[in-house]
């Protein structure tokens, strides 16, 4: 099965959101379809947008699991974002959760240290 991506992600101001997700993502948009959405492509044919739906602000859960865990969270934590919440199951996997302005949450996933 191939498999393309769109995850969606509602926001309240769409300026201080695409502002806060270039710096969360390290880049600026791939793409912008409209005027209220804007459109990063995280691997080929995944991607992720923000779209300002203020109605439905705050309540997107997205989990990115990366195989660099370490290195994607020292360089958002270089662009001067801190994740809201770090665990570590039994199993060893790691995650970062990162709150957007809206209450919208982005988390980083890696394996075992």
């Amino acid at each position: 099965m191939a498999v393309d991506l769109f995850a969606g992600i509602p926001v309240n101001d769409y300026a201080a959101a695409l502002t806060w997700y270039q710096r969360l993502l390290g880049s600026p948009p791939a793409f912008f379809p409209n005027d209220s959405e804007a459109v990063w492509e995280l691997a080929e044919h995944r991607y992720v947008y923000i779209e300002q739906l203020p109605q439905r602000a705050g309540h997107a859960m997205h989990t990115v699991f990366v195989r660099d865990f370490d290195d994607v969270v020292a360089g958002i934590a270089a662009r001067g974002l801190e994740p809201a919440t770090r665990e570590t199951y039994a199993n060893g996997v790691r995650k970062a959760t990162y709150r957007d302005p809206d209450g919208n949450e982005i988390a980083f996933g890696g394996g075992p240290a």
